[in-house]
């Protein structure tokens, strides 16, 4: 049955070209956003960009242009990752958007009327790179760990605060009636030991004399909302909410991708302003890893992060989706380099599933007159259990386990034509017709497998067997089946699926 499914990414910020590790988040949305389309449920996938900010004023000045046009500039390019990802989401909300600044405004008051909304002198210190503010506790050698090139700022000024203290509580019971509201469990601890150790009002306003780039403050034009303020609100806005009401009851609560720098903003701070302001709370949120590049956190002094696009541009796209979401731990940390890419590469595309399918595609043409044979004496080689296994890793975020039990098909194929000898057994006269039936068959199934992973080679592995894959009709529960394919199709084997790298 149908279902409406809203999935969400993060939204990066605009003071930077993207980098590797939004690709892992969008990518890993995209499989989920993809997986369910594929289903038959109604999606929405959202992504976009934060363009509110003291990061994005400041850079916007060094580089001497208007703030809004340099968000529109970056705002393009992270957009640009549709086409070069070949990533599905049908919404891209930018927090410059007219609508995205009245439905901030709306919380902002539904917040304020509900008493959680006060004006107080602070002094704190702050990271312009978390745009968070900082504890003692929290710094390494007086710096923040996450941004330890940059100065902490002292601001001493007079803003508006949320009262986060007040749903200390509420959060608490949140995650205990929810075991599976933060994923993975650990990350679900993780925020439990921080809210259980105390919230602590935040500010949600600066001055706009100081900070300008930023959603005037309802009923007080000195001051602007605060960047995660505004921002969090995208979650909603972005389904029409307050406006389109039947919209937005249909499709939330959703389900939130982010990074674990991002565990305290989306499923502490973000679930009690939801609070605040009457709504529900989000459906479930996951939390991914840190990519790394040869063991080293990126960083633009460094001169070691990772574009996307050139990755893109020397190995493409489908290969490096498959590396993202096989190759780096779904739940932690994970490294990318140029060495490991092609090790990657030759073992589990080029050797692995582009031979396969080379190999039974050329059994296919020499064997069968290039058609698919009849089915007598056939073996069922992929087993309900292999579905089982995929819906379930899918459903807690295993990315990689579903390549590995993907990589596991592909071996057990491999192993199954050495050990078979199709070429000895027709020489001597035996009917290999249901052996190279099995054996066309276990590709198909691989070839749907892939489709949320790598999107154009399942669709090219489908094709050779005359199947056009209709992204809006797909019958999943019928290509999961064994015997999908019918029998005399005429084949048409593709160009190798990864040519071997240089």
């Amino acid at each position: 049955m149908s279902q409406k499914y809203y999935l969400t990414t993060t939204l990066p910020y605009v003071n930077a070209k993207p980098h590797i590790g939004f690709a892992l988040e969008i990518i890993q949305a995209d499989v989920l956003a993809r997986y369910h389309m594929l289903r038959g449920d109604e999606v929405i996938f959202n992504t976009g960009t934060d363009e509110h900010g003291v990061k994005i004023y400041r850079k916007a000045l060094e580089e001497g242009k208007d703030p809004q046009a340099y968000c529109d500039e970056y705002a393009a390019q992270f957009d640009a990752l549709k086409q070069s990802l070949n990533l599905s989401y049908n919404k891209f909300i930018r927090t410059t958007d007219p609508d995205h600044m009245k439905a901030a405004q709306e919380f902002w008051q539904r917040c304020e009327k509900n008493g959680d909304i006060y004006k107080k002198k602070y002094q704190i210190k702050y990271c312009v790179g978390c745009e968070l503010e900082k504890t003692d506790s929290e710094l390494e050698d007086g710096r923040c760990p996450v941004h330890p090139n940059l100065e902490l700022e002292l601001i001493d000024e007079e803003n508006y605060f949320f009262r986060f203290s007040k749903y200390q509580l509420p959060l608490l019971g949140l995650y205990e009636d929810n075991p599976d509201f933060v994923m993975p469990r650990n990350r679900l601890l993780e925020i439990n030991n921080f809210v259980a150790g105390g919230t602590k009002d935040f500010s949600v306003s600066r001055l706009k004399s100081k900070m300008p780039w930023g959603i005037p403050v309802p009923g007080d034009e000195e001051q602007v909302m605060y960047v995660w303020f505004d921002a969090l609100v995208n979650y909603i806005s972005t389904l029409g909410w307050p406006y389109d009401e039947k919209k937005f009851k249909a499709f939330w609560p959703g389900y939130q991708v982010a990074g674990k720098d991002n565990l305290r903003q989306q499923s502490a701070m973000w679930q009690a302003m939801l609070m605040s302001a009457g709504l529900p709370p989000s459906k479930q949120i996951f939390i991914h890893g840190f990519v790394t590049s040869d063991g080293q956190k990126m960083s633009k002094s460094l001169g070691n992060v990772i574009d996307p696009f050139e990755m893109v541009e020397k190995f493409g796209t489908d290969p490096l989706r498959y590396y993202l979401l096989g190759a780096i731990p779904a739940y932690d940390d994970g490294d990318v380099t140029d060495e490991k890419f092609r090790e990657f590469y030759g073992a589990q595309l080029a050797n692995g599933i582009g031979n396969l399918n080379s190999r039974i595609m050329t059994m296919l043409e020499n064997y069968c007159d290039g058609k698919i044979p009849d089915d007598a004496g056939r073996i069922i080689c992929v087993k309900e259990k292999f579905w089982q296994n995929y819906s379930e890793f899918l459903s807690n975020y295993g990315f990689d386990k579903i390549v590995e039990i993907v990589t596991g098909l592909v071996r057990q194929f491999d192993t199954q034509i050495s050990s078979e000898k199709p070429w000895e057994k027709i020489k001597k006269g035996e009917d290999i017709s249901g052996l190279l039936y099995s054996l066309a068959e276990s590709m198909r199934h691989i070839g749907v497998a892939l489709l949320p992973i790598m999107p154009a080679t399942a669709e090219k592995i489908l094709g050779q067997f005359g199947i056009k894959v209709d992204w809006k009709n797909f019958d999943w529960a019928g290509a999961t089946k064994w015997g999908g394919l019918e029998l005399g199709t005429k084949i048409k084997k593709s160009e190798a699926l990864f040519p071997r790298l240089s």
